[in-house]
């Protein structure tokens, strides 16, 4: 009989980044490595020497989750075992040092959350700039009407937005103009271009620890990619002195005193005390994790490493030729589009001639009818005055055979014959008159009927160039047969065949233009990659001066302003900047700056 075997306890844990979930079931007795690996694996992600899994213990204390330790052993909240996958460490430059997309994309989510939670302080003109890649990143190449409400964004800190006397239309026209300046970078490019702008903050990388020197002095202690920095109470901006890594031979800790041994054997100890005791294990774990990158920076790479650039180098150049392909599909399509409405306008213009002459047409038809109806009236009304005519010369004969009876009767008829001689006369002259006005409008008629006749054959004869004309290839369907457009009738109409679907116009035109990739577009991006430290550097020029033209704009608007506000102003106006603070505060030897510090 088999026995039965005793099934493993396990308990849920759910581990969160900035943009998704996860949810596992743990063993009792796995360790926090094997935590950690799973969760790598399901990002996918190898860079795994950044990140580490955050939570807040039974304490209330915010620890890291050692990998070596039992998960159940490190003081979790066992009834709700949330853990948080953050970067714990920090590179010492971005474009260099993060390989992978998904490093790149994580970094970048937690970099803004430090920023727009103002963790960080970034100026007013830099988070309008980084703002616009983050909405590049998101929503890809601007568009106006793209029906995307960004007021409801979370695009800068509070802070900044309370500043300036200006509306969230004001803010987001600015971050607009430096928007629409990204088109057709794609979702990785723009979060890198966030870093990059990101790793210039001054507070960038850095985990602070409130310590104290032996002369009880309040200061800050930063923990960075390159060493120790020592910041004065009031400024967290300028580190006052560095030690580097590569000064630093041990560090330990004796309760709340920690005793750092450099390695330049004249110089003494640096000792400082930290505020907390809870906090000297933290300490202690993030300067060793640090000093371990710092060292593994400067050696050659792994082949792990090598493999990994390998492989992003060839996804990249994998990616640009695709997207060179997609913005030459899409070069393709806008002219094909703009070919299909030229050729819609031209069809539309060609009906509207049609029409206009057709009408025309029309109406030489009816004046050449109503010329002709006139010319019938005028014969009628001819022919009824000579009936009339005659009428009277009957009846002045019969007047004159009557005339001979008596002389007075005579003498009447004579008076009536002259009367209708005088009426004969004057009933000629309106018959004359009637006959020239009928020959006129006879005339008339007879002129309208070639001015018909020469409409219809200017009509022809336009027609007939058209069709002839040779037409764009892309849309060889829209002409029109001459012998479609002339009706029994004798009136010109359009044949419904010439009127073709514009969609199938347009479908042609795009099979026509197909094309074939150049089989050295893979030497171009190779270039391109060459050239990208030269554009960069010029890039960030531009950059730069409208940085200071937007800073220059929105200053009249200001109505308020922190510490760190005026503490960037003066180093603008210095011309100072993160890099040169620390190259001051790293040029003395260790010696001095232990003396400098004990001073502080």
């Amino acid at each position: 009989m088999i026995p039965f075997r005793k099934k493993k306890k396990s308990f849920p844990v759910k581990v969160c980044s900035l943009d998704s979930q996860l949810e596992f079931n743990l063993e009792y007795n796995a360790t926090g490595g094997e935590l950690f690996d799973l969760v790598c694996r399901t990002f996918g992600l190898r860079e795994e020497w950044y990140f580490g899994l955050q939570y807040e213990d039974t304490r209330g204390n915010v620890c890291w989750l050692k990998k070596e330790k039992k998960v159940i052993d490190q003081n979790i909240i066992k009834e709700s075992c949330v853990f948080m996958f953050y970067a714990k460490y920090f590179p010492e430059n971005v474009q260099e040092e993060l390989i992978q997309e998904i490093t790149q994309h994580l970094f970048f989510l937690q970099i803004k959350q430090a920023i727009l939670s103002m963790e960080y302080y970034c100026p007013p003109e830099a988070s309008v700039l980084l703002a616009s890649y983050y909405v590049q990143a998101k929503y890809g190449d601007y568009d106006e009407l793209n029906g995307v409400d960004l007021l409801n964004e979370d695009l800068l800190p509070q802070r900044v937005i309370d500043q300036y006397s200006m509306t969230p239309e004001m803010w987001l026209q600015r971050i607009k103009t430096w928007y629409a300046d990204h088109k057709q970078m794609s979702r990785d490019e723009a979060e890198m271009e966030y870093l990059k702008i990101a790793q210039d903050l001054d507070m960038f990388g850095v985990n602070y620890f409130p310590i104290k020197n032996k002369k009880n002095s309040e200061l800050w202690l930063g923990i960075t990619a390159l060493g120790l920095n020592i910041y004065e109470k009031e400024n967290k901006l300028q580190p006052r002195t560095v030690f580097q890594w590569s000064e630093i031979k041990n560090i330990s800790f004796d309760d709340k005193k920690f005793t750092i041994k450099p390695i330049d054997k004249a110089a003494p100890n640096f000792i400082f005390y930290s505020t907390k005791l809870r906090m000297n294990k933290l300490i202690l774990d993030l300067c060793i994790g640090n000093h371990e990158l710092f060292m593994r920076r400067r050696k050659p790479d792994t082949i792990e490493i090598q493999q990994m650039k390998a492989q992003a180098k060839e996804e990249k150049q994998r990616r640009q030729i695709e997207r060179n392909k997609l913005s030459k599909e899409k070069q393709l399509r806008e002219q094909a589009e703009r070919e299909k409405s030229m050729l819609e306008a031209r069809l539309i213009g060609m009906q509207e001639e049609m029409r206009n002459a057709q009408l025309a047409l029309r109406r030489s038809e009816e004046a050449a009818e109503l010329l002709e109806q006139k010319n019938r009236l005028a014969e009628e009304e001819a022919l009824l005055l000579n009936r009339k005519a005659m009428d009277v010369e009957q009846e002045i004969a019969r007047l004159k055979n009557y005339a001979l009876k008596t002389e007075e009767e005579k003498l009447h008829l004579e008076r009536k014959s002259r009367e209708a001689e005088t009426l004969t006369a004057r009933m000629a002259e309106e018959s004359q008159k009637k006959a020239t006005e009928a020959e006129r409008l006879k005339n008339e008629l007879i002129n309208a009927r070639i001015a018909e006749k020469e409409a219809k054959e200017k009509l022809l004869t336009f027609l007939s160039r058209a069709t002839l004309s040779s037409p764009p290839p892309q849309l060889s369907n829209l002409s029109v047969p001459i012998h479609q457009l002339l009706t029994q009738d004798g009136i010109l109409s359009l044949s419904s065949q010439s009127l073709e679907d514009p969609e199938q116009m347009y479908d042609d035109a795009l099979e026509l233009n197909s094309y074939d990739l150049a089989e050295n577009d893979i030497s171009d991006i190779s270039l391109e990659i060459e050239k990208e430290r030269i554009e960069y550097l010029a890039k960030s020029k531009q950059v730069q001066s409208q940085l200071k033209g937007l800073r220059s704009e929105i200053e009249l608007l200001k109505i308020s302003e922190s510490e760190f506000d005026r503490i960037n102003a003066e180093q603008l106006r210095l011309g100072e900047n993160k890099y040169s603070t620390l190259k001051k505060a790293i040029k003395s030897s260790t010696r001095h700056k232990v003396a400098f510090y004990e001073e502080l």
